[in-house]
């Protein structure tokens, strides 16, 4: 199972910027670009939802409140993902997750099956 740590939340005011990563290891066997990488976020008493996921082929696939304000991005040779998080709102504080699977990349939390521990992001004013 891939191991996964999140690094770089914080406190951020609306309209700002914030980039998050998360260093993966323990890929065992198979090439780091066959497993699809994510981030998902949890604010308090809401569901765990899917924010932007990347394939190993660099294909993205972004929640529709997140879109043209988040990027995610993946660096292979350093075994890192990223997401850049800009214009933020009120809405977007929350633990951000990052996930891994082995496979295809659904936008869907129950498919995968390595997690890190979390990255607050909090609102300030």
């Amino acid at each position: 199972q891939v191991q996964l740590v999140e690094s770089g939340g914080g406190s951020v005011q609306a309209g700002g910027s914030l980039r998050l990563s998360c260093a993966a290891s323990g890929y065992t066997g198979v090439t780091v670009s066959a497993y699809c990488m994510g981030w998902f976020r949890q604010a308090p008493g809401k569901e765990r939802e899917g924010v932007a996921v990347i394939g190993g082929d660099g294909s993205t696939i972004y929640t529709d409140s997140v879109k043209d304000r988040f990027t995610i991005a993946r660096d292979s040779a350093k075994n890192t993902l990223y997401l850049q998080m800009n214009s933020l709102k009120p809405g977007d504080p929350a633990v951000y997750y990052c996930a891994a699977r082995f496979g295809g990349c659904p936008l869907l939390r129950s498919f995968y099956n390595s997690w890190g521990q979390g990255s607050q992001v909090t609102g300030s004013s």
